[in-house]
């Protein structure tokens, strides 16, 4: 498994169609950012990378400028000539009867076999087995592991140029090389919007068995269901829970617990320069009366791990109910800075929710805030935490040990964003943090954040502030309701690190 290092991939062999200087901007791009954005939205997707949703978008780093698809390669570097089935767990997918497993390993469309309004399978994607399938840049282990990442599944894609978030994306600014910040699933991922951070317990808090096996080299020697939550140091990568909210414990014994974190948080820097904001999370209030949606996500709440967000503390105000977030809205009360994470019925993530009602969930949510009084003066970003284990051509530059890694896709939609503008900038997870920070003058929260590309380069400041400008235009949008699920039976705990 040579590539897969402890201590992080090489940015060596990246992809030359990767962009890899970040769009400059000047101290008046950063002054009337400032003076202009007084609301900032970040709604979170999930678990889909960039070229299995926007590789067709036109003018983007996608499909059509790879100069060729990286050709795979089993664990002993030979070639794989084809793509073999696409699994459900470790059998044949059902769905993809008709797929043939001998065809030439390629990106393959989707909806030949699974509409958009129907379920997928969820390829694996925790930490060491996304750093395999990155190989040190050369992006072509993902068929290595077949039973471990489902097989073909990760080479299919859906074209969203069509979709809701794609027709924001046309109206707006989309970002090419925007990167989850960490490798692996969602857990780790939505650590880093909050804190820009790996957390590290102690080994005596881990249970035998959940460090995660490395022979001599640092690489992992296990794929496929029986990964370890922590490395041997004890930073917790994959998905864990928290001691902190007895009631939201999830009930697969592969996971850990972890004791209440004290690192630094983004929420921590805006509370003390009294700046407003909120997390609202889809389904928190019946999780914490112990009625959970099936499709509610625990480890998903980032914030609900930190000690200074605990029942009771005057940090614990700040995370709420999403069901709250058009009432702050409707009464003019949007904070400075809002993040929004749906329900997972509606966050498109493969496995247990479906794209098309995630994507009109997301347009819902855009159209509300177009049509307040907070429209004016507002960044909307819409990403998605991380790739979800589906293959992307562009080799991501890490830059420490935990990432950055694959590609997502994110929009930029407000008043001042370039219209039907791609980004080329090298963006991260922790760049959305950058960006706050500079808006409201707050110290970063570590390396990682106070190095990241801030998100200045999609905006033309120089236009005038029509409060009614660039609003997506959608039609009648049918009403996502923020606590239903539309699997509210038959859906049990889906551990793929997701």
């Amino acid at each position: 498994m040579v590539g897969v290092l402890f201590a992080g991939c090489s940015s060596s062999s990246a992809s030359p169609t990767t962009p890899t200087v970040s769009v400059p901007t000047s101290n008046q791009q950063l002054t009337s950012f400032q003076q202009k954005i007084n609301h900032i939205v970040i709604i979170y997707q999930e678990n889909w990378g960039f070229d299995s949703l926007y590789g067709k978008f036109p003018g983007v780093n996608g499909y059509a400028n790879a100069t060729s698809i990286n050709a795979q390669v089993d664990l002993a570097g030979n070639p794989i000539t084809a793509i073999g089935p696409v699994l459900n767990g470790k059998s044949p997918d059902p769905q993809f009867a008709a797929f043939n497993p001998n065809m030439p390993v390629a990106p393959f469309d989707l909806t030949s076999y699974v509409s958009t309004s129907a379920f997928t399978g969820d390829p694996n994607h925790n930490f060491y087995l996304q750093q395999l399938q990155i190989d040190g840049g050369r992006m072509d282990k993902y068929l290595a592991v077949p039973a471990a990442a489902q097989g073909a599944l990760s080479f299919g894609y859906y074209d969203t140029t069509n979709l809701p978030e794609g027709k924001l994306a046309q109206q707006y600014t989309i970002a090419d090389n925007f990167h989850q910040s960490a490798y692996g699933g969602s857990f780790l991922n939505n650590m880093y919007a909050a804190c820009a951070c790996t957390p590290q317990i102690p080994l005596s808090a881990i249970p035998v068995g959940k460090i995660e096996p490395v022979d001599a080299n640092g690489n992992a020697t296990v794929f496929g269901g029986a990964e370890g939550r922590t490395t041997p140091d004890g930073y917790v990568i994959n998905t864990s829970y928290t001691t902190q909210y007895p009631q939201l414990e999830n009930f697969s014994t592969s996971n850990i617990f972890v004791p209440p974190l004290t690192n630094p948080t983004l929420g921590d820097r805006l509370s003390a320069a009294n700046v407003s904001w909120k997390f609202y999370t889809g389904g928190l209030d019946n999780a914490l009366l112990g009625n959970a949606d099936p499709t509610f996500q625990p480890h998903h709440q980032s914030y609900l791990y930190f000690q200074n967000y605990a029942k009771g503390t005057p940090g614990a105000a700040h995370i709420v109910d999403d069901s709250n977030f058009t009432k702050d809205l409707q009464a003019n009360a949007l904070p400075a800075v809002s993040w929004l994470k749906v329900l997972g019925a509606n966050n498109e993530h493969p496995g247990y929710a479906n794209l098309a009602q995630g994507q009109m969930a997301v347009a819902n949510l855009v159209s509300q805030i177009q049509m307040s009084s907070s429209w004016k003066d507002t960044l909307v970003i819409v990403f998605y935490d991380e790739a979800g284990g589906h293959y992307d051509h562009a080799a991501p530059l890490p830059v420490d040990r935990f990432g950055p890694s694959t590609r997502v896709p994110a929009i930029f939609i407000s008043p001042f964003a370039k219209r039907g503008f791609v980004d080329h900038s090298n963006y991260e997870v922790t760049s959305i943090l950058k960006t706050i920070e500079l808006r409201y003058g707050l110290a970063a929260l570590n390396a990682r954040d106070d190095a990241a590309t801030p998100i200045l380069a999609p905006f033309d400041f120089t236009q005038a502030t029509p409060s009614a400008f660039a609003r997506q235009s959608l039609g009648t949008l049918p009403r996502v309701a923020s606590s239903q699920s539309v699997r509210s039976t038959n859906v049990g705990p889906v551990d793929h690190d997701e």
